[in-house]
């Protein structure tokens, strides 16, 4: 069962933000993921929504949501609550995370273990993670091609597998694509 939930964030690190404090909130467990993604409703401007797998809650009735704020919109199975757009966006979400079509894994299993240098092979090993790519490679990396993990790794949903992009970077290594603090485009100019 997937949680969709759309506060109309505006910004990635604040929709992360918000999506640690729901996990938090809700009491979820260890095995949940949660996602990021990026979405547009008729009525609003493009925007950041969440979601959030329910381990655990077989009946969209099992689940209490007293710890969602009013003002966040809510989509559980058929259920909506909230703010008629921010309702659609998380039924966006929670869409693309139940078909893993789309969205950026930021909680998930294993995810505090991907910290330092660590060969593919232990990035698949330690976590959810299904897969690694390599930006403009059609063929996966070695099985122990270093990855520098710069303790930030999200991976994505494609086509049903959680796949963390990566780069080449210096020293034979690869990075994950995404990296933690990206200079805004053009932060050097006046």
């Amino acid at each position: 069962m997937i949680l969709g939930l759309d506060a109309g964030t505006r910004t990635v690190p604040e929709a992360e933000h918000l999506l640690h404090d729901m996990v938090e909130a809700l009491g979820l467990p260890a095995g949940t993921i949660g996602c990021t993604h990026f979405v547009r409703t008729a009525t609003g401007l493009p925007h950041v929504a969440l979601s959030l797998s329910l381990a655990g809650h077989p009946a969209d009735g099992d689940v209490d949501l007293s710890a969602v704020p009013e003002s966040i919109g809510v989509a559980l199975g058929e259920r909506r609550n909230g703010p008629g757009d921010l309702a659609e966006g998380a039924a966006l979400a929670a869409a693309e995370h139940a078909g893993r079509s789309g969205g950026r894994l930021v909680v998930y299993p294993g995810h505090a273990e991907l910290t330092g240098t660590l060969s593919v092979s232990e990035v698949l090993a330690r976590s959810a993670i299904d897969q690694v790519a390599v930006l403009a490679q059609a063929e996966e990396p070695p099985s122990d091609a270093p990855v520098a993990t710069q303790d930030f790794v999200r991976p994505q949903w494609r086509d049903g597998r959680a796949v963390l992009l990566t780069m080449p970077a210096r020293g034979g290594l690869l990075m994950p694509a995404e990296v933690p603090n990206p200079t805004p485009c053009c932060a050097d100019h006046s």
